[in-house]
């Protein structure tokens, strides 16, 4: 299984961003995929999940109504994140948990700052 992130970088508050993560190595559309994220010193969380058929979505309150996750039939998943504020600062993983594992991109760096 491989994940590959993209799509970060440098905004300014209230900007936004689109993460997109290509995976590969899996069926795809047989995995519920997750969006996560670190900041310096703290613990890495969950920001936001996606059901497998792509019905069911799920988000860290702090996002709720800023981000928007999503996938497509490409292999591919993405994160929508608008209106961003500084405390969203962090590397950003794709992940997905297979066969008793859990699988992590290398990560996309995301610095909201002015």
């Amino acid at each position: 299984v491989q994940l590959v992130e993209s799509g970060g970088g440098l905004v300014q508050p209230g900007g936004s961003l689109r993460l997109s993560c290509a995976a590969s190595g899996l069926t795809f559309t047989s995995y519920d995929m997750s969006w996560h994220r670190q900041a310096p010193g703290k613990e890495r969380e969950l920001v936001a999940s996606i059901a497998s058929a792509g019905g069911s979505r799920n988000y860290a309150d702090s996002v709720k109504g800023r981000f928007t996750i999503s996938r497509d039939n490409a292999n591919t998943v993405y994160l929508q994140m608008n209106r961003l504020k500084p405390e969203d600062t962090a590397v950003y993983y794709c992940s997905v948990y297979r066969w008793g594992r859990r699988y992590w991109g290398q990560g996309t760096q995301v610095t909201v700052s002015s």
